[in-house]
């Protein structure tokens, strides 16, 4: 449990922050949350499963959630607001 929260907050993070420093891709807060939400729950359970880091509170595992959880929500949310741009034109 405590690392789904760990890969949602820092994919909220992520989204975040992706969607401020790339403006043209940027789809308002609400919408850069819940892309980076699920882009962290998805980033995060992908590098665990690939370093098969155990489920345990120790430091290598805290690690791989946050630079999972806020890169897959970075990620996504680029992806998502790059289709959303293209779509709009």
């Amino acid at each position: 449990m405590e690392q789904l929260i760990i890969n949602l907050v820092s994919g909220l993070v992520g989204g975040n922050v992706a969607g401020s420093l790339l403006k043209n891709l940027n789809m308002g807060p609400i919408l850069n949350s819940i892309v980076g939400l699920i882009g962290g729950w998805l980033g995060g359970t992908g590098l665990s499963s690939l370093t098969n880091v155990a489920a345990s509170a120790d430091s290598g595992n805290l690690i791989s959630g946050i630079l999972g959880g806020a890169g897959g929500g970075a990620v996504l949310t680029a992806i998502v607001g790059f289709i959303k741009s293209k779509m709009a034109k």
